[in-house]
């Protein structure tokens, strides 16, 4: 039995043992999640956070893992960094503070429990930087003639590295064009380097160079392109004509680049400038287009000749001429005396390079009433035709109707003589009239006729 409790003994021992080491074990200090990766920007703050369980009297410390430059232990900086900092919530929490992140900072950064063995995890700093442009690589405004070659190039840094936009300050499309003459037209050129072949007037302007790499913010340069060619004058009208004391306005469209000196000038070599007699505007349309306009007030014979629109600049002069003329401002009367069934002769309309017409001297009422009045007088002189062949055949079979032929003629020449009277006096009385005389001329006809039937019979 001695035996046996001596063995008793040794196994309870061997078992304390045992379960101490297990306790432990059980008790040792574990990392509670990884830590995170962090993207910072340039001149941010960036925070570590490591999360520990059982920590007990063991420290945690903090390690640039490509440097092995120690940062920290437990909660005192070792690092001479002023940027870096340290701070703990508890036993479980710790954290690694890094201010205004620089560039140098990024790279990986470790999490150490100090057990044996030694205990760690890691966590990736990544520091962005914002586009930039580089100045030695980047173009200015350039300069180049027409159907030249205009190369312009903008280059920017940053991480990670920036794509370079170029579109035009007004929107309008890029023109691309190859060796063979052909177009392309884009709203955007992805290039860091913008070539322009046979350039022309039109692809003159701004354009804009845009960096961006996703970290904001995005930057943008603007870049003046300017082509430079001789003069060029356009004119609407070349032949101006007005009426004497009207005023008149001559204009000239003007090209040019770089800007030119815009004048005008008489066929007497004289130069015309603002006054109360003329009035010169010069409008800029765009960077390279412009409007002359000269307007000459109260025309007058003196003012009736050419007029020249110059256009001067470094590479070139061009001008071009208009001529002013006096349109009559009223049309001739006509003196003719009227005509039966045309009493009035119109003049013939004058037409001028302005589309502007003579005017007959009658009112157009008055046309109106002439018009409504026509068919009325047919009438009546229909009648009185009838009347005439009627008695022309009545008389032709009688030796003694020559006698009242001639009366019947005298009366008809009292009737022309009557009806032209009528013509002269007022309109509204004039149709009244002329039906009063042909009714009397029938009645005189029928009763000559009665008075021939008695006669013969």
């Amino acid at each position: 039995m001695k035996k046996s409790w001596w063995q008793l003994h040794i196994l309870a021992f061997c078992m304390l043992g045992l379960g101490s080491k297990l306790v432990g074990e059980a008790f040792q200090p574990e990392f509670a999640e990884p830590i995170s990766n962090l993207t910072i920007p340039v001149g941010r703050d960036a925070t570590f956070r490591c999360l520990v369980q059982n920590l007990g009297g063991y420290r945690v410390g903090w390690v640039k893992a490509d440097t092995k430059a120690i940062q920290a232990i437990h909660v005192h900086v070792i690092t001479n960094n002023h940027r870096v900092g340290v701070s703990h919530n508890g036993q479980s929490v710790w954290n690694l503070h890094i201010r205004n992140v620089q560039e140098e900072d990024r790279g990986q950064y470790m999490c150490q429990i100090n057990t044996d063995p030694m205990k760690s995890q890691m966590g990736f700093l990544e520091v962005v930087i914002p586009p930039d442009f580089i100045a030695e690589e980047t173009s200015g405004d350039v300069m180049v003639p027409e159907g030249g070659t205009a190369k312009i190039s903008c280059r920017a840094r940053g991480i990670p590295q920036p794509k370079v936009m170029w579109r035009r300050e007004d929107g309008s499309d890029i023109v691309l064009r190859d060796s063979h003459g052909s177009k392309t037209k884009v709203q955007m050129y992805s290039e860091e380097v913008l070539t322009l072949t046979k350039i022309s007037r039109s692809d003159m302007g701004a354009y804009l160079c845009i960096a961006s790499n996703g970290v904001p913010p995005s930057i943008s340069k603007r870049l003046q392109i300017k082509v430079h060619f001789h003069p060029v004058i356009q004119v609407p009208n070349q032949l101006v004509g007005a009426p004497i004391g009207t005023d008149v306005t001559l204009e000239c469209y003007v090209e040019s680049s770089p800007k030119s000196i815009n004048y005008w000038v008489r066929d007497s070599n004289e130069m015309v400038i603002s006054s109360s007699k003329y009035e010169v505007v010069n409008t800029m349309i765009s960077s390279f287009e412009s409007r002359m306009v000269l307007t000459v007030r109260k025309l007058t014979l003196a003012d009736v000749g050419g007029y020249r629109c110059v256009a001067k600049n470094s590479l070139g002069e061009v001008d071009s001429v208009i001529r002013l003329y006096e349109i009559p401002g009223q049309t001739v009367k006509n003196t003719s005396p009227p005509k039966l069934k045309d009493d009035y002769k119109y003049s013939t309309p004058m037409e001028g390079p302005d589309n502007q017409f003579g005017s007959a001297d009658r009112p157009d009422d008055e046309d109106e009433r002439e018009t409504e009045d026509l068919p009325l007088q047919t009438s009546i002189v229909s009648k009185y035709d009838n009347i005439t062949k009627n008695r022309t055949l009545f008389v032709s079979n009688n030796a003694s109707g020559q006698k009242i032929s001639n009366k019947i003629r005298k009366i008809i020449d009292n009737f022309n003589v009557e009806e032209f009277r009528v013509n002269k006096a007022n309109k509204s009385n004039h149709l009244a009239l002329t039906t009063t005389i042909y009714y009397s001329f029938a009645q005189i006809c029928i009763s000559i006729k009665y008075s021939l039937l008695l006669v013969f019979y």
